[in-house]
């Protein structure tokens, strides 16, 4: 690099500080890669630098527990959320972001420049003034006062917005460490709560995270969520896991796309929402499925796997859940796993899409976004 980039510290040059806003910013960018794990560095850095946590704290972005231990405030949270939409669209379709519509017309929130005779149960707040003086003062001829009678009523006309619980499955997988895969589907689990808590306020979102298993991740559960890592190294591997009586050792990196829709198939049958879908986020085939009471973990991928995931896949479509599955590539050793997500959609008809992690996030959001639009045959 040139060395008039640089010049030397004499003293008199004004030195400013990063905001709290800037600090905390970056601090939750190694939050996305990293987890927990830089929540727990916090101690240490207290201890290092006390005044860049101290304002931190008087920000309101951090605070520390019952046990002492810091972690991120609703106030953080939203920043994180809202910072994450905001990159997704800092580049691309800013002027899509919105009120997505349906063709449905009805009672919503989409109000149209045509209008319509007003009907019995047509909100009042949508009446269009303008028309419905033309045709009093056409009906009675002119003149004042003008005479408004029920026949001269008219109503903008709107499109009713589907309500639409969405379970988005994150694979939690050893390999997703690589690459920064993990971080930018959690960055994309974190602008979609932006999204809907801003946009889709009638909407449900739950994350699910699978790995070996498959559960529910809270909002801060899922900022401070990181892949599992391999613990076993055996070029083959064939267990059973029994889940009344586990052993003291599981592996979890393992890939169990199986139990995670199973899981996802359970909390949307309690949602009565108009739309349901699933929209999974995967960068390997499955190398786990659930039978009965058991799990089993096998690798290389195995057919047996396969078929219990496909089978699940499936059971959603019967239900009327919509499927949209993304499998992250990054070079062309992916070949089966885009094949394996090209049956789920085969079987589903859902979705299936490819991509690197970079491209991830505007594809997701625009599946959602076209997903909580098709509104089931009742």
């Amino acid at each position: 690099m040139p060395e008039s980039h640089y010049s030397r510290w004499d003293g008199s040059q004004e030195f400013s500080p990063q905001s709290a806003d800037q600090v905390f910013d970056q601090i939750t960018e190694y939050l996305m890669d990293y987890g927990d794990d830089v929540m727990k560095a916090m101690e240490r850095w207290e201890e290092e630098n006390p005044d860049v946590i101290d304002k931190l704290i008087k920000q309101g972005y951090v605070e520390k527990d019952e046990k002492g231990q810091f972690r991120v405030t609703p106030k953080g949270m939203r920043r994180v959320e809202n910072k994450a939409l905001e990159e997704l669209f800092q580049v691309t379709r800013k002027d899509k972001l919105g009120k997505h519509e349906t063709d449905f017309r009805g009672a919503g929130q989409t109000v149209h420049d045509e209008s319509k005779p007003y009907e019995y149960g047509d909100p009042v707040s949508n009446l269009n003034l303008h028309e419905t003086l033309k045709n009093a003062i056409h009906r009675q001829g002119g003149g004042s006062p003008v005479h408004i009678e029920e026949d001269d009523l008219v109503v903008h006309d709107t499109e009713y917005n589907t309500s639409c619980a969405t379970v988005l499955l994150v694979d939690m997988s050893g390999s997703m460490g690589r690459y920064g895969k993990y971080g930018q589907a959690k960055k994309v689990a974190l602008a979609l709560q932006a999204l809907i808590r801003s946009k889709y306020p009638g909407d449900f979102l739950q994350t699910v995270g699978f790995y070996t298993y498959a559960s529910p991740l809270t909002e801060r559960e899922l900022l401070y969520s990181a892949p599992k890592p391999v613990s076993i190294f055996d070029p083959r591997v064939n267990l059973r896991i029994n889940l009344d009586r586990p052993p003291r050792f599981v592996p979890e990196h393992f890939t169990n796309i199986h139990a995670g829709l199973q899981f996802a198939r359970r909390i949307l049958k309690r949602q009565a929402a108009q739309n349901r879908q699933i929209i999974t986020i995967t960068d390997g085939e499955p190398t786990a499925h659930v039978d009965g009471r058991d799990i089993h973990l096998i690798y290389p991928p195995a057919e047996r796997s396969a078929v219990a995931t496909l089978a699940e896949a499936k059971k959603c479509a019967v239900e009327g859940i919509h499927l949209s599955s993304f499998a992250l590539i990054e070079d062309y050793f992916y070949t089966s796993l885009v094949n394996f997500v090209e049956q789920m959609a085969h079987v589903s008809g859902g979705v299936a899409a490819y991509c690197n992690a970079n491209d991830l996030g505007n594809m997701v959001i625009e599946s959602f976004v076209g997903g909580r639009r098709k509104r089931r045959a009742m």
